[in-house]
């Protein structure tokens, strides 16, 4: 018989599931509602259909991210939190302008099945090998890299996991583990956002691969007023998912030990809740480190975070070209990065010989100590090199001379 002490200290709504739960129809019900969304993830919008508006040379299949679309067909704006919705978009009308017909779906709809013969499939996760029976002899496949090689950063991200292991005696699990693909070993070409580190890490494949810049779609105008003295201290971090991948732990442990500089901290960080149990006195009991939590990354309270920041600091160990330190370059916020953070930051950003704690404080302290004018100059270098390599109609111009460039080396 059970304790009715227990039961007194059991909630209410858990006592009622429970009870609901005896009943065959309702554990029936709770079944189907799991095999829906199941579904749902894998079909994920199904197909997006697309004619060309002048002769048709042929037919094109783009398994990327179809969302943009479907969102233009709910008559939503199309999300800029990510650029895949933008990309997506840029990939199909790039073949729509040069005659052909487009289907696009999203890579993770793993349902598709080809009813026509395609010419050409670009592809960034598991289609390409998935539907390679399915594609004609004479079809150009294209894979493109939106990460580093999923066997390299898996090890990246594992021995970024072990090291925090090491030093916190704690497990955590791993936020951004691929599954590895062989996608680039069916694919005649690749491309990439990345930079020489991203490339290099599927070198061993041999395919020829085309660089593509890196985008942001918010726009910033110059901070003119930005008082670079008052914020030479105060630095950012701003990340997505992966919070160890993306060095956030490394950034607090040297935080915690700078006292004299600010670090503003924007990201999903309470959706890793081991972490925020790790991190729990440095997230939220330290005076010079201020948690905000994820952002609209074009908000005003995001602008005002930019504008008082002096540098971004992103200590990923693995990326193919990190959209969120371009979007803070885009406001001026001199970039201080890793190497497999994938970004080029020239003479104006900080590139970390390594991700230990004493390379983090001494290029912090560095920075701290600049002029102003020289902080003003990198800020503005920044900036300017943002809005001229990284724009939406740079992606356009330079995917459009890539795909002229490998249908032109298959005659088609």
């Amino acid at each position: 018989m059970a304790d009715p002490r227990w039961m007194a200290e059991e909630p209410v709504l858990k006592r009622i599931r429970r009870y609901l739960q005896r009943f065959q129809s309702v554990l029936w019900c709770h079944e189907a509602i799991m095999a829906v969304r199941d579904v749902g993830r894998k079909f994920r919008g199904g197909v997006v259909s697309l004619r060309t508006a002048g002769t048709v040379k042929g037919n094109v299949l783009v398994s990327y991210n179809n969302e943009g679309f479907l969102c233009q067909t709910r008559d939503e704006a199309v999300p800029i939190s990510h650029p895949s919705y933008y990309k997506g978009m840029v990939m199909a009308q790039t073949f729509l302008d040069l005659g052909y017909n487009v289907d696009v779906i999203h890579c993770e709809n793993q349902k598709f099945v080809p009813w026509k013969p395609y010419d050409v499939m670009v592809d960034v996760r598991f289609n390409l090998q998935r539907l390679k029976a399915y594609l004609p002899d004479g079809c150009i496949k294209i894979f493109h890299c939106d990460t580093a090689q999923t066997v390299f950063q898996n090890v990246a991200e594992m021995n970024r996991l072990l090291a925090f292991q090491q030093r916190k005696g704690i497990t955590v699990p791993a936020n951004r583990l691929e599954t590895p693909h062989s996608g680039i070993d069916h694919a005649h070409y690749l491309t990439t956002c990345g930079n020489e580190f991203t490339i290099n890490t599927y070198a061993y494949s041999g395919k020829p691969m085309f660089r593509l810049p890196s985008i942001t779609q918010t726009t910033w105008p110059w901070f003119e007023n930005k008082d670079f003295e008052a914020c030479r201290q105060r630095f950012l971090w701003y990340g997505s998912r992966g919070m160890i991948h993306k060095g956030l732990d490394l950034v607090l442990e040297a935080f915690a030990q700078m006292p004299e500089c600010h670090l503003t901290v924007v990201g999903p960080v309470l959706n890793e809740p081991e972490f925020v149990t790790a991190y729990r006195r440095e997230l939220f009991c330290t005076a010079n480190i201020r948690y905000v939590g994820w952002l609209d990354n074009s908000s005003d309270q995001f602008r005002t975070i930019l504008e008082q920041s002096i540098a971004h600091v992103f200590l990923s160990c693995s990326e193919a070209g990190a959209a969120a330190v371009i979007e803070t370059m885009a406001a001026g916020v001199i970039p201080v990065v890793t190497y497999e953070t994938s970004v080029d930051v020239e003479d104006f950003g900080v590139l970390l010989a390594d991700a230990s704690i004493e390379t983090i404080l001494r290029e912090i302290r560095t920075i701290a100590g600049m002029s102003g004018d020289e902080l003003r100059r990198r800020s503005r270098k920044a900036w300017e090199t943002t809005g001229t390599n990284h724009t939406p109609e740079q992606f356009e111009r330079a995917y459009r001379t890539t795909i002229k460039t490998i249908l032109a080396k298959h005659g088609k």
